[in-house]
């Protein structure tokens, strides 16, 4: 979900960005309307008035946009800049030509320079990310690592980490890898994948943990050459899959940990291997010694987490059995509307005062503003590490979290805080929809002693769990939920969020 750094400021009205060359439509005395720096400087962005440069970028349409500028804003916030236009080999021309950048991203990255705001997408934060890093502008290329952060999902986690590598932001980069070998399954049927370079293969194929199949890895590499080939406009034969992939990629196969079945039916019929490995695998199968197997038989590792269910009764976002009133503006959803996710997420901006309020009892009381705080204690009877925690919400809908865990004793101390945007999703063969906030590290929590979930969640209605049991054995571990000391909302043992832990 897109994330914008709004802009604020007096000035904004006055700030005209949709046409970079439009008339110049001054106001009068506007220094003395404008009260800080920062306003000022938003006055005169991308405006004619005292400018002495322009930036010229290409069109969708094959014009061009002209955005004027100031040199001496620019000067004073980038190096290169600075150098390019009070240096030795100042530059003389009163226009700029960047051929290779779109007008919204040079916008942001102006905009930015001038009064400390950006409003970033998915769109434009791969290209301002690159302006930032190319005039030497630390603080934005943070913000704009930042959000590539706050948007990695598994579709996106390549293009994000060929990113990450790209601009050298390991904190970025080693995110992108936990989340490609948690979730390899997904991440190599991804688009993203079929596009990223050779080098990005080897890397995955070499891994010591994927959790994906051995057979499913291969399947991906092979898609992965077979699209390499029909963009090249070659003809498609195993030959020239092995000679794109290369002998690095496929020895780092395991194929001693694919069946004998699959063995036959995938990797045969895609031609990659050579008839001597090939003879050297039906070898193996058959249990006749081979020299030297030229193919690695360890198993990679698979993280196996284990899921703790506190709940056995799930009910979703519905409003008993009548219509209800979110608004004054009389948008009403019925029943049907919210059992089909059709909840209008901009409930979000209604006023206190014109919202309905609803009782204890009443499931509406599942919706969320920045106020609420979730909250549940527990304590295990053994050592375990808690990977992360999973979350209620409903079909279709995005959820902003902040999450929090705290060891209660002796003294409150926090372990852990997750942020983060998070899509709804189908769990439990279906039974209610939500999502899960894994942990960038696993947390050790030790036995007999009560830790703390906090969660701030901002986002539509959602379901909630019922009838919570007080313990819970999972896998050989007893887990006990109590009441927290104190909630503005309404989770505790019996009913509420946090429907699982998720541990190893």
């Amino acid at each position: 979900m897109a994330t914008n750094y709004e802009i604020s400021g007096a000035a904004e009205a006055a700030n005209n960005t949709a046409v970079a060359d439009a008339p110049i439509i001054e106001a009068e005395d506007w220094q003395t309307k404008c009260l800080t720096v920062l306003d000022r400087n938003q006055f005169i962005f991308s405006r004619e008035l005292l400018s002495d440069i322009k930036f010229v970028v290409p069109a969708s349409n094959g014009t061009q946009l002209v955005i004027p500028a100031h040199k001496f804003i620019l000067a004073i916030s980038s190096p290169v800049f600075c150098a390019m236009f009070y240096g030795p080999m100042a530059e003389t021309k009163n226009s700029i030509d960047l051929p290779d950048y779109e007008y919204e991203s040079l916008l942001e990255l102006l905009r930015f320079l001038y009064y400390d705001k950006v409003n970033l997408s998915g769109s434009n934060v791969m290209q301002v990310l690159n302006l930032a890093t190319q005039y030497m502008v630390p603080s934005l290329v943070n913000k704009c690592t930042k959000y590539l952060r706050d948007i990695l999902v598994v579709s996106n986690v390549f293009q994000i980490l060929v990113a990450a590598e790209k601009f050298e932001a390991k904190e970025l980069e080693r995110k992108c890898w936990k989340l490609i070998e948690m979730q390899a399954d997904e991440a190599l049927m991804s688009d993203g994948f079929s596009t990223v370079e050779i080098s990005v293969v080897k890397s995955v194929v070499k891994r010591r943990t994927l959790n994906v199949k051995e057979v499913d890895l291969f399947k991906a590499i092979d898609q992965w050459a077979t699209k390499k080939i029909v963009k090249q406009g070659q003809t498609l034969t195993g030959h020239l899959k092995r000679r794109i992939l290369g002998d690095e990629i496929v020895k780092a196969i395991r194929f001693p940990l694919i069946s004998q079945a699959e063995f036959a039916s995938v990797v045969l019929s895609s031609g990659i291997l050579t008839n001597e490995e090939n003879s050297d695998m039906m070898r193996y199968y058959s249990n006749v010694p081979t020299i030297s197997l030229p193919f690695s038989q360890e198993k990679r590792f698979i993280a196996s987490f284990f899921r703790c269910h506190r709940f056995s009764g799930f009910d979703m976002p519905i409003i008993q059995t009548r219509k209800v009133k979110l608004y004054d503006n009389s948008h009403y959803l019925t029943r049907n509307q919210l059992r089909s996710g059709q909840l209008a997420r901009s409930y979000r901006q209604a006023n206190a005062s014109s919202a309905v309020n609803y009782s204890a009892s009443n499931s509406s009381k599942w919706c969320y503003d920045v106020d609420s705080t979730d909250k549940l204690k527990f304590s295990v009877n053994k050592p375990i590490r808690l990977r992360g925690v999973e979350l209620f919400g409903s079909i279709g809908n995005e959820y902003q979290v902040s999450l929090q865990v705290n060891c209660t004793e002796p003294f409150t101390k926090c372990l852990v805080t997750q942020s983060g945007n998070y899509a709804s999703t189908a769990k439990e063969n279906s039974k209610y929809y939500g999502f899960d906030v894994l942990f960038d590290r696993p947390i050790h929590l030790e036995a007999y002693k009560y830790y703390e979930l906090l969660s701030i969640i901002k986002g539509p209605l959602s379901w909630y769990g019922q009838r919570g049991q007080s313990s819970v054995e999972c896998q050989g571990v007893l887990f006990t939920f109590k009441d927290p000391y104190d909630s503005r909302h309404r989770t505790n043992a019996s009913c509420g969020q946090f429907p699982s832990l998720i541990f190893t």
